[in-house]
């Protein structure tokens, strides 16, 4: 694809660009956001480096694509800022959100378009994320699997993924959705078909027995997390990540303790998922 206004460097084949050219402080012009929404359609992930936002800039940028999303349970750090998802570990650390692989919220009936994460605290070494394409996970899937998925549908649960905020006090609108969602779902804009199952959410399909649903589930998870459909990034103090949900899964590691990573993420929100035949 060819671009006017931003450089566009691909990570890997399968998914993920670092842009060039953007200072997201300021609001984007039509075309450079166009470019930019592009890129993102036809790399799940692009990166941006050496950015500096303060939290008003980061949420006009993220309102470019679309509403902001308030997390159903996740602290509030910012009481006039609700949208502003803090990201932060440090020595008292015994988990980090997102080590399990996963696509955001994606038990709310209508998930989460995409995810902008600023970090402006690194670790020294480690801390990268790790994401996944689910249109190649779906398309080398075999033709017979393919034909199974089609019609079956999965039960997603904040309480599988935020179980350790089950008793929390902080808030007094915590809530914990779940949703049913097509395993196989269409993107609304590219119309792909991308896998639509994640480890951090999803329960069960509902459509079969127990055991026969954790053995598919099980499958597909081992699939998803096949090395050939993944980049790596690997953050430095002021990057940015901006991934879709609805086709890309994202690994966080936590290979850092005791150093400190901090930043904050912007979430966008989007759609109920569906599945059209191609």
């Amino acid at each position: 694809m060819a671009y006017q206004s931003i450089e566009v460097r691909k990570l890997t084949p399968s998914i993920g660009a670092e842009i060039f050219g953007v200072d997201l402080a300021k609001p984007l012009g039509n075309q450079q956001f166009q470019e930019v929404h592009d890129a993102l359609m036809d790399n799940l992930v692009v990166f941006f480096r050496d950015q500096k936002m303060t939290i008003d800039q980061h949420k006009d940028f993220g309102r470019r694509f679309g509403p902001l999303h308030t997390h159903p349970n996740a602290p509030i750090e910012f009481k006039d800022h609700p949208e502003i998802l803090v990201i932060k570990a440090d020595e008292k650390s015994k988990h980090v959100a997102g080590e399990e692989w996963h696509s955001d919220v994606s038990c709310d009936v209508e998930p989460p378009m995409g995810s902008i994460l600023y970090l402006t605290e690194v670790p020294p070494d480690g801390g990268d994320t790790l994401f996944a394409n689910m249109y190649r996970a779906y398309e080398t899937l075999s033709e017979p699997i393919k034909q199974m998925l089609e019609g079956l549908t999965a039960l997603h649960d904040s309480s599988k993924a935020h179980y350790y905020r089950v008793k929390a006090t902080d808030r007094d609108d915590l809530k914990f959705p779940n949703a049913e969602h097509p395993v196989v779902r269409t993107h609304p804009v590219t119309g792909k078909q991308g896998l639509y199952v994640n480890r951090g959410f999803t329960l069960r399909i509902p459509q079969l027995r127990r055991n026969e649903s954790d053995a598919l589930l099980e499958m597909l998870y081992r699939h998803i997390e096949t090395p050939e459909f993944q980049c790596r990034f690997k953050w430095q103090k002021n990057s940015v990540a901006f991934w879709d949900n609805r086709c890309a899964q994202h690994h966080a590691m936590f290979d850092y303790f005791p150093h400190r990573r901090y930043g904050h993420r912007v979430t966008v929100c989007g759609d109920k998922p569906f599945f059209r035949a191609a």
